[in-house]
């Protein structure tokens, strides 16, 4: 994902890949490891999934600064909101944080973020934020290597998949998103997020799915 800026005076390209899914009674979230500027890689193994609340994480992408800082502030206002509500928030209202300050700084920030998580009342939530628009998805993804994609997660995507189903699904993804779109690569990030926490895991990219050199 995410760049980091080369200069005002240059345009730098942004690219990633992240990628969030329902399944019943959680969610699953993934993203690449790669950080570029323009066409050099200035950081293969950054974490993109950043966590809001221990049950509730944003996928970055687009500029690097812009999105740590937007995730960044997120944490601060959400830590004073649960202080103010004595427990912790709906994912649909964080979502709806997220689009506030995404249209707010439309034309200061160039960030874009994927928000998912698990509450009590909706249970597992995927909600893609783009300036100022909010839309609930059974699957969300974005970044650069989003658009190398959409024609396999149309078609593998089905209703009700199960917790394991839903991994490997965003693992083919990103392996996919990876092979072919050089701005992302590195290793696969994933977190599954359910009732009883978040649980993370790491996969190196030898360890990625191989759809072409079998």
């Amino acid at each position: 994902m995410l760049d980091q800026s080369a200069g005002h005076s240059e345009e730098v390209k942004t690219g990633t890949t992240i990628i969030a899914i329902e399944f019943d009674g959680g969610v699953v979230l993934g993203s690449d490891s790669r950080v570029t500027a323009g066409q050099s890689v200035v950081n293969r193994v950054m974490n993109k999934l950043s966590p809001l609340r221990p049950k509730i994480y944003s996928a970055l992408s687009g500029s690097a600064a812009d999105a740590e800082a937007m995730a960044d502030h997120l944490r601060y206002q959400l830590q004073l909101h649960c202080l103010e509500i004595e427990e912790e928030p709906r994912v649909g209202a964080v979502a709806t944080l997220v689009k506030s300050i995404s249209y707010r700084y439309r034309d200061e920030m160039a960030a874009h973020l994927i928000v998912a998580g698990w509450d009590r009342r909706g249970g597992g939530q995927v909600f893609s934020t783009l300036s100022g628009a909010l839309l609930r998805q059974p699957f969300a993804v974005g970044g650069s290597g989003s658009l190398y994609v959409y024609g396999y997660v149309d078609a593998a995507y089905r209703s009700g998949m199960s917790r394991d189903e839903c991994q490997q699904f965003v693992l083919n993804t990103l392996a996919l998103a990876i092979n072919r779109d050089g701005s992302s690569g590195g290793v696969a990030y994933i977190i599954t997020i359910d009732q009883h926490g978040a649980e993370e895991k790491v996969v190196l990219e030898g360890d990625l799915p191989n759809f072409y050199n079998k």
